[in-house]
């Protein structure tokens, strides 16, 4: 599996204005009904559940927002590269300025697993996340996310 699998160039947003967990959020279900065709409401809706359970903020200001969603047909990704940081209640209290957030079908099992460690593996890495934050441009943001992969397996 790879990110270029999960993610597409219209799934990349960088965002100015979030002001809070729940708006990046409503700001992920609008990304994900532009890029995908998903119902926001009930994206945003399967989020805050997910949340219910224990944030998804991993630390190092990195956010892995995530939910199963009735009707998909294929595990799909969105990345938000946001300018002003936000509290998303992570494990390491610090204010989250990346998410990448993945939707899988209600069925999907382990493939949803692999997808979810691939991106945290690669969002892991610090030289990634610095380059990330250091070009906030959305086709720059894709390539850096699917390039990361291939170097790491070289």
């Amino acid at each position: 599996m790879k990110l270029a699998n999960l993610l597409t160039p219209k799934a990349i947003k960088v965002l100015s204005s979030t002001s809070s967990k729940k708006r990046l959020l409503a700001d992920i279900g609008e990304l994900a009904d532009t890029t995908y065709g998903l119902d926001a409401s009930r994206v945003v809706e399967a989020l805050l559940a997910r949340e219910s359970l224990g944030p998804t903020g991993v630390g190092h200001g990195v956010a892995l927002p995530h939910a199963r969603l009735d009707g998909l047909e294929e595990v799909v990704g969105l990345f938000v590269l946001l300018e002003k940081p936000v509290d998303f209640g992570s494990v390491d209290r610090q204010p989250v300025d990346l998410a990448f957030s993945l939707f899988a079908p209600e069925n999907a099992g382990v493939e949803h697993l692999k997808a979810l460690a691939l991106v945290s593996r690669t969002l892991r890495d610090p030289n990634v996340c610095a380059k990330l934050r250091a070009n906030p441009s959305p086709g720059t943001l894709y390539t850096i996310l699917t390039e990361a992969e291939g170097v790491k397996a070289a």
